[in-house]
């Protein structure tokens, strides 16, 4: 077996250009689905961390849009942070607004907030403080920017006590900024940059002040780890509705769906695309089989002359298969290491962390060699029922 093995090593070398191309095409096959996992893996690590670092991963309740009549009020707060399996609740309001400093002027997110948001929403605070208890109490006109706000309008991430004017419902309102937040949205920046609203974090307080009303957008919760959150989130919302004697007022909104829900679809996408490579495989795998078979007439006398010194149909079969195998198998670790290096690359020049789906890999080698294996079956067979009288006349 293993001077069979020798052997077959050995025919490899005798035409290497045309064994090369033969290997380029399964590597390449192998390095084109190789990408695709990964790339499908960056973008779900990407959409992940993206999600946490917005603190998305707990639920919102908020009221339905066609009705005006019911809003969330203190006392919804009051009844969902009494809620069982809540953890920590906090209003939420929003409101899309130009903002002023004294460089620049733009449009801007402003989110009112309490002082929990750092332990519902995940702020990354970098410089200064949060939005505090007082500040809430108060109403105060203090304010928290992130760090891309504070490199557009003043080239420096640490602006901690700098003004801006907020302008909300026709009024202009000057703010002091107290702290700064690592910006929450950096994979979205990469891709469609100034498009992309700056964050501003003001008291929820303070904003129901300049808009002129004592209600929330919604409310943000935390849940208690192991909880189930379609159905806390069904009981919160049926508590809400028998509290404002409404039957369908309210809607719960579990925000790690939605996250798993664009994972999903990255993963269709990704077994799309994958077939589409899996194709190229196919293709190589074909070229094995051509390959093969031209090899098997250039060593026709060859084939006669070891038959007629004792080699068995079964050696020649085996010495034609590991061909066929070893082209695959050099060509799928080259696919391997230029799949992983143009992935390591493409993730290093958007500022990803490379994505490794080791299944994916082990698939598209599967699937190579196997293929390899089939497509060589014929040119073995046809080798190994070769005729040695025949064979030995053949010039």
């Amino acid at each position: 077996m293993a001077d069979i093995f020798r052997s077959a090593f050995q025919n490899l070398g005798r035409k290497r250009l045309r064994t090369a191309l033969t290997m380029m095409g399964v590597a390449i096959g192998v390095a084109s689905v190789i990408m695709i996992g990964n790339i499908s893996q960056c973008g779900t690590d990407a959409l992940t961390h993206e999600f946490d670092s917005l603190g998305l991963s707990g639920l919102s309740i908020s009221t339905l849009e066609n009705d005006s009549q019911v809003v969330l009020t203190d006392t919804d707060l009051k009844i969902v942070r009494e809620s069982e399996n809540v953890e920590k609740a906090m209003p939420v309001m929003m409101q899309a607004t130009s903002v002023q400093t004294t460089r620049i002027t733009g449009k801007a997110l402003v989110w009112g907030i309490d002082a929990d948001a750092n332990q519902i929403i995940s702020l990354n605070v970098l410089y200064g403080r949060s939005i505090s208890v007082s500040d809430v109490k108060s109403g105060a006109r203090v304010c928290m920017v992130d760090e891309n706000f504070s490199q557009a309008s003043y080239k420096r991430n640490n602006i901690i006590g700098k003004k801006l004017s907020i302008t909300c419902s026709g009024g202009t309102e000057e703010f002091e900024v107290v702290g700064i937040v690592k910006t929450g949205s950096g994979l979205l920046q990469n891709f469609i940059g100034s498009y992309i609203p700056n964050f501003v974090y003001v008291p929820y307080s303070t904003m129901q002040q300049l808009l002129g009303k004592n209600s929330f957008d919604q409310i943000a919760v935390k849940l208690k780890s192991g909880t189930d959150v379609d159905k806390t989130g069904d009981m919160l919302v049926q508590s809400l509705n028998r509290t404002n004697g409404s039957s369908n007022a309210f809607v719960s909104n579990n925000l790690m769906k939605q996250r798993d829900s664009l994972s999903n679809i990255l993963g269709v996408v990704t077994l799309i695309l994958s077939s589409v490579g899996a194709i190229s495989l196919l293709v190589a795998s074909l070229s094995i089989m051509t390959v093969m078979l031209v090899s098997v007439n250039e060593r026709t006398r060859e084939i006669g002359i070891k038959k007629s010194i004792g080699a068995r149909k079964k050696d020649i079969l085996l010495e034609f298969m590991f061909e066929a195998i070893l082209i695959t198998l050099f060509g799928s670790l080259f696919g391997i290491l230029a799949g992983y290096g143009i992935s390591y690359l493409g993730a290093s020049y958007f500022g990803f962390a490379l994505g490794i789906r080791l299944d994916i890999m082990a698939l598209a080698v599967g699937f190579s060699v196997l293929t390899g294996m089939i497509f060589g079956v014929y040119p073995a067979m046809k080798a190994a029922k070769m005729n040695p009288v025949d064979a030995l006349r053949m010039e």
